[in-house]
């Protein structure tokens, strides 16, 4: 992938899709940081229409489904609404320096009966979920894992937008915002996210406070009781 003009480019030079949203600031942004999301979802054409709809109040530049597809909705060089009320490093509002990726994924499930639910009441398959605990919170929970199509194409976005803006830095949501949010969560390999965009080992990001891990403690079912997944 590439960039070009603020737009996102595939490897056979056609443009992903691109679905605007109303919901941007006016003016420009040079982006400093790349934040990554979850949806809270389970599809894209939920966060797209979400996004698209002027009553959200929120937007994000990139829409990454469970397939791996991508669908761009602002151009990288405007405000999109993704992070909220957020601080990194001295800067306050994360929205003015960031571009947002949103991973197609339920995040946090509750064990009912026999299955897991998503907040919505949606059933998620077995197989799609892990239980692990966050790195701001003492309990595990499970969650929805992340499929390699949507990493790899994470992945490819990311290096192409860090090789056209040159970020300082790659952040979950729940850095920029803690104790308010929790995206993208355990299940996202951050750190090694991170290293493979930027090129350095993640003690060397500069001034970091706060620690991921891409080592899960993944059991089967809440409590350590369950046997670990392979």
């Amino acid at each position: 992938m590439h960039v070009e003009n603020d737009f996102l480019f595939r490897d056979d030079g056609t443009r992903v899709p691109f679905e605007e949203t109303p919901n941007v600031s006016p003016g420009t942004i040079v982006p400093k940081y790349l934040i990554m999301h979850y949806t809270a979802g389970t599809t894209a054409d939920s966060a797209v229409n979400w996004f698209k709809n002027p009553n959200a109040s929120a937007s994000a530049h990139l829409v990454i489904d469970r397939d791996g597809s991508v669908t761009q909705m602002v151009r990288f060089n405007r405000k999109a609404w993704h992070a909220g009320r957020s601080r990194w490093q001295g800067i306050v509002g994360l929205n003015a320096h960031s571009v947002g990726i949103e991973m197609v994924n339920a995040g946090v499930l509750t064990h009912q009966g026999d299955v897991w639910k998503t907040w919505t009441g949606q059933t998620v398959p077995d197989e799609q979920v892990a239980v692990a605990t966050h790195k701001h919170e003492s309990s595990p929970r499970g969650w929805q894992t992340y499929t390699p199509e949507q990493i790899e194409s994470a992945l490819a976005a990311a290096l192409a937008l860090h090789r056209r803006y040159g970020f300082a830095d790659i952040l979950g949501h729940e850095d920029i915002s803690p104790g308010r949010k929790t995206d993208p969560g355990p299940l996202f390999p951050l750190a090694g996210f991170r290293s493979k965009v930027l090129g350095r080992s993640d003690d060397e990001a500069p001034d970091a406070d706060f620690v991921t891990t891409t080592d899960l403690n993944i059991r089967r079912g809440p409590g350590t009781h369950h046997d670990k997944l392979p």
